[in-house]
C-alpha cells in the first residue's frame, strides 16, 4: 500500500498558498484494508474514506469509464492494480494532477509543475470533455487564480466549446450547477467565471437571461461602459473587492435581466425594465434552486435598486412604503446587503469605481428615523390590533416628512 497527497493540497503549496483542506489517494490496496484500519466508508460510487482521526478523505486508485451523461454518467473501477499515473490522468487539470510522498517528492506525469510556471489552466487528457461540470470548475478556477496570472489554455477552452455546444450542460443537476456558482461567486474575481462561461459558450447554456444581456447599450452618460453585460461584470469586480457576501453577489448578477428584453428600437433606454427582469430573476432562482436569502434579495434588488440611486428624490411616502417591501422593521440586515448591491451597481461603472455613494447613507437615515418610532406612545393613546399598526404606519410617515425637510433645508 503507497499513500500520496494528492490534487489541490499539492497544487496550493506549490503556489505558496494556504492549504485549506487535504486528500489522499491510495495505490495498492483494498476497500478492505482501509476498514481494517478504522477508515469510515463515505462514497456510494466510488471508494472514499475518511481517516479514523483526521477525517481527511482517502480514495483508493481508480480509473473511469463514460457510461452516460452528465457529472454522473461514468463507471468507475478501483482495484490494487490501478497506478498512480492511471488515476492522476482521470482528473481535469494539470494542476490538479499532481502527486505528493511521504518523503516530500513530486510525481507529476502529466506536467501539472510546468503549467503553474506558465500560468496556465490546462487540461489532462481529451477525456476533459466527457465530464460537463469540468466547465463550471475551469471557470471557477480561473476566478479564483486569476489575480495570480492564470487564463484558461486556448486548446483546453475548445475542448469547454464543444461541451457546451454538445447539450451535455443539460444533463446537469441544479444542485451542481449552483455549487460551482455559489463557490465562483466567492472567488477574488466572479466577473471571470461569468466571462469564461461566456467565451465558451457556456453561459447562453446556463444563464441565459444574462448572456442576453452582452451587447445590449446602455445611456453612455449613466454608463460609459455601454454594453449591460460588461456593466454586470463590472459590478461584479466591484462586489469582490469590497467583500461582499455571496447573496448580494448573487442579487447584483441578476439585478439588470430586464435590460435583455428591451426592444432594440428603444436603446439605448431600459424604461421599467425592473419590473419586466422580475419574472427572470424568478425563472433563474427555481431553476438554480437559489437558497431562500439569494433568491429574496434578488427580487428586491431587481424591483428596487433605481429607487436607491433616485434616494434623494423619493417622497418620505416612498421612502415608507420601501421599508415595507424589506420588512425592515423585522430585518434590517436584509435591507443593509440592499443598500451594498445598490452601491455596487452605482460604482460598477467605467469611472465611476472610486465615486462616492451618499444615497446608501441617506437611506440608512432614513431608515434609522423610521425604526425610532416608538410604539409605546401609540398604546397609551389606546391604540391596538389593527389600529394600532395603521397609527404607527402614520406615526413613521410624518417621522419620515420631518426628516426628509430637514435634509432639504440642510442641502447646499
Amino acid at each position: 500500500m503507497q499513500i500520496y497527497k494528492v490534487g489541490g493540497a499539492v497544487r496550493d503549496r506549490l503556489l505558496g498558498r494556504p492549504v485549506t483542506e487535504t486528500d489522499w489517494v491510495v495505490v495498492g490496496a483494498h476497500a478492505e484494508e482501509l476498514l481494517a484500519r478504522g477508515f469510515r466508508p463515505v462514497g456510494a460510487d466510488f471508494p472514499v474514506f475518511l481517516h479514523p482521526e483526521t477525517g481527511e478523505e482517502y480514495a483508493l486508485a481508480r480509473t473511469e469509464r463514460k457510461s452516460g451523461r452528465g457529472y454522473g454518467g461514468f463507471v468507475f473501477h478501483a482495484s490494487p492494480e490501478v497506478t498512480l499515473e492511471e488515476d492522476l490522468i482521470r482528473r481535469d487539470l494539470t494542476v490538479n494532477a499532481m502527486a505528493e510522498d511521504a518523503d516530500g517528492r513530486i510525481i507529476d506525469p502529466y506536467g501539472g509543475q510546468r503549467d503553474l510556471a506558465d500560468r496556465l489552466l490546462r487540461h489532462v487528457s481529451p477525456a476533459f470533455a466527457e465530464d460537463p461540470l469540468r466547465v463550471l470548475r475551469v471557470a471557477r478556477f480561473a476566478a479564483r487564480y486569476a489575480p495570480l496570472g492564470f487564463r484558461v489554455a486556448d486548446e483546453t477552452l475548445a475542448l469547454m466549446r464543444e461541451l457546451a455546444a454538445s447539450g451535455e450542460l443539460a444533463a446537469l443537476t441544479a444542485e451542481r450547477v449552483w455549487k460551482e456558482t455559489e463557490r465562483a461567486l466567492l472567488e477574488p474575481r466572479p466577473d471571470l467565471f461569468v466571462q469564461v462561461l461566456r467565451d465558451c459558450g457556456a453561459l447562453r447554456a446556463l444563464l441565459p437571461e444574462v448572456d442576453a444581456l452582452f451587447g445590449v447599450p446602455q445611456t453612455a452618460s449613466h454608463h460609459p461602459e455601454v454594453d449591460s453585460g460588461v456593466h454586470v461584470l463590472m459590478v461584479l469586480r466591484q462586489c469582490a473587492e469590497h467583500a461582499q457576501p455571496l447573496a448580494v453577489r448573487w442579487a447584483c448578477l441578476l439585478h439588470d435581466l430586464g435590460k435583455g428584453l428591451t426592444d432594440p428600437r428603444h436603446w439605448p433606454r431600459h424604461i421599467a425594465h425592473e419590473q419586466r427582469g422580475l419574472p427572470l430573476i424568478e425563472a433563474v432562482n427555481a431553476r438554480c434552486k437559489a437558497p431562500r436569502e439569494c433568491a429574496e434579495l434578488a427580487l428586491l434588488v431587481g424591483e428596487y435598486h433605481t429607487h436607491a440611486h433616485r434616494a434623494l428624490e423619493l417622497r418620505a411616502q416612498t421612502l415608507a412604503e420601501l421599508f415595507q417591501h424589506f420588512d425592515l422593521y423585522r430585518r434590517p440586515e436584509r435591507f443593509e446587503q440592499f443598500l451594498a448591491a445598490c452601491e455596487m451597481d452605482a460604482r460598477g461603472r467605467l469611472g465611476f469605481e472610486q465615486r462616492a455613494y451618499p444615497q446608501a447613507d441617506y437611506l440608512r437615515a432614513a431608515a434609522a428615523v423610521a425604526r425610532g418610532v416608538a410604539v409605546q406612545p401609540l398604546l397609551a393613546q389606546g391604540f391596538k390590533g389593527a389600529e394600532l399598526g395603521e397609527a404607527l404606519k402614520r406615526a413613521r410617515l410624518a417621522a419620515l416628512k420631518v426628516f426628509r425637510e430637514e435634509r432639504r433645508a440642510k442641502a447646499p
